[in-house]
């Protein structure tokens, strides 16, 4: 349960023993006492949690990053919060992370330039201390926001990736060892699995298409570096251009 809505549940609390405490407070001394008593529990332990949330929040920041994985999509504007936090942004770019106070934002994209009406908006609820990446998934008129949280803890020595499947024409893909097994299965469009912990290696890798042997994607061969993890990305077209690729990214 998170710091918000303890404190939020804790302020439901204290109304209805407010409410309660005055409702006997005539006929019942004791029970309006003993509600009161609540009430002012409660009170206290919101105003803890809030004071709580305000200083994880100032020590320990939300990060977010953006990715274009729209590849029909033009450049674009990215907004946060109404202030423009990326400039004439293209496909299959990453942004560095950008640290923001825990709470909620709006996220607006607008057409590089022009500011008239928004392509895709979304609010998004970080909290401190993690890590998120925010990818723009699905072709132009089709556009939306896939949002993931990103786990960068890895054990000493050790190595760990995740697949994304992010191509608007491709069906649900497993993702195998070429000529091997399956490490990922069904994974559908705008899906993300989680994390495989691994010892570092260099892995040859393909996508087929779910349930058979028919690989829609052979990836180049993949270094997994010890102590760093890895995100790889499906992206472009099954049918068109640009083609269908391995984008792989750190985190």
């Amino acid at each position: 349960m998170s710091q918000n809505r303890n404190q939020h549940e804790y302020f439901q609390k204290a109304a209805m023993y407010d409410l309660l405490a005055n409702y006997y407070k005539y006929t019942d001394p004791n029970k309006h006492i003993a509600y009161y008593q609540q009430h002012l529990q409660n009170i206290n332990l919101a105003l803890q949690t809030m004071r709580t949330n305000m200083t994880q929040s100032a020590t320990h920041p939300a990060k977010i990053r953006f990715v274009q994985a729209s590849f029909d999509t033009p450049n674009v504007d990215i907004y946060v919060n109404g202030t423009k936090v990326l400039k004439d942004f293209p496909y299959k770019e990453v942004s560095n992370y950008l640290s923001l106070h825990a709470g909620k934002y709006q996220i607006d994209i607008y057409p590089a330039g022009n500011m008239v009406s928004t392509i895709l908006s979304r609010k998004v609820v970080v909290e401190p201390g993690k890590h998120y990446t925010l990818i723009t998934a699905g072709s132009a008129d089709k556009l939306k926001w896939v949002v993931l949280e990103d786990n960068l803890r890895i054990p000493r020595g050790e190595t760990k990736v995740r697949f994304i499947h992010l191509s608007p024409d491709a069906s649900a893909v497993d993702i195998a060892v070429k000529n091997g097994d399956v490490i990922f299965p069904q994974v559908s469009f705008r899906h993300a699995t989680g994390y495989l912990g691994l010892s570092p290696m260099i892995v040859n890798l393909e996508a087929r298409a779910a349930g058979t042997t028919d690989a829609v994607l052979t990836m180049p061969p993949i270094q997994f570096k010890p102590n760093e993890g890895y995100s790889i990305l499906m992206i472009g077209s099954v049918k068109g251009e640009p083609a269908l690729e391995a984008f792989v990214i750190n985190g």
